[in-house]
């Protein structure tokens, strides 16, 4: 059963592309750990990520911390991240749990430092702010973070990528309701929530930066990952083909075959409790 404050549909939107999702979304940079541990003032005994999806902010913490749980409300994503952790016998620090973001399975006080990666905007906020508060020990330190997308590449392809993003948002508009399509709310907000919930002492963004070896493939796919997209693909409509088409054709056309390195901006929302 889903908790009062979840959306069904914000849930059910990741279902069933965890494993290209898992394959071209970018893996949690170490700075994040550098960060929230100079933050909290030591090593944390444990670490939480909330919607963890296939674990990729999750496993970043496997040597830096006393245990790790990754809490995920979607099956097919959790499914992923279990399947990751039986093939790594060097994260036994590691677990996974199916929850959401304002019901934590986690004792009041008891985390060190509370992550969402690519998430927050799914969630709740005042509910989800107030768990996570709960489950924080004085000290400790919540921090939101998310990518820039597009990824850093070349003006005429970042605008086709923006086009398609547009475009399924508008396709998605005029085929469903707003009762049946997921709901997120704008990260710019972010940092203004954290403060509206009076529960930390301190706040602040932070803007860093990380590279990432590409390619066309991964590049196109990282695209094809976003939901939207995956929402108009699942629905088996072809309003998409032909922008796909030729953003495939520009994309390629651009890496010529190589692996590159690509910038990858993000941007922390962080409270310390």
């Amino acid at each position: 059963m889903i908790p009062a404050g979840n959306s069904k549909k914000n849930i059910d939107r990741f279902l069933g592309f965890q494993d290209e999702y898992d394959r071209y979304r970018p893996e949690a940079p170490a700075m994040v750990i550098k960060l929230l541990t100079q933050y909290l003032g030591h090593s944390p005994a444990l670490v939480a990520d909330i919607g963890c999806g296939t674990g990729l902010s999750t496993f970043l913490w496997k040597d830096s911390a006393g245990s790790v749980v990754g809490i995920e409300p979607n099956p097919d994503m959790l499914g992923k991240a279990l399947d990751k952790l039986r093939s790594d016998p060097d994260a036994a620090a590691i677990s996974f749990v199916q929850g959401f973001s304002n019901q934590l399975p986690l004792d009041s006080g008891s985390a060190d430092i509370i992550t969402c990666s690519q998430s927050f905007h799914w969630m709740e906020p005042v509910s989800t702010l107030r768990d996570i508060a709960r489950c924080l020990r004085k000290g400790g330190v919540f921090a939101a973070y998310d990518c820039d997308w597009p990824l850093v590449l070349q003006p005429e392809i970042e605008d086709q990528y923006n086009h398609l993003i547009h475009a399924a948002d508008a396709h998605l508009a005029s085929l469903l309701p707003d009762a049946e399509r997921a709901h997120k709310w704008d990260k710019e907000g972010h940092l203004a929530r954290i403060q509206a919930s009076g529960a930390f002492s301190f706040t602040r963004e932070i803007v860093f930066h990380n590279l990432e070896s590409c390619d066309a493939e991964r590049y196109v796919g990282l695209t094809l990952s976003q939901g939207g997209i995956q929402a108009v693909l699942k629905l088996g409509s072809p309003a998409l083909n032909e922008d796909i088409t030729a953003f495939t054709a520009a994309v390629e056309q651009y890496f010529q075959g190589r692996t590159l390195e690509v910038l990858i901006s993000y941007r922390m929302r962080l409270g310390v409790k």
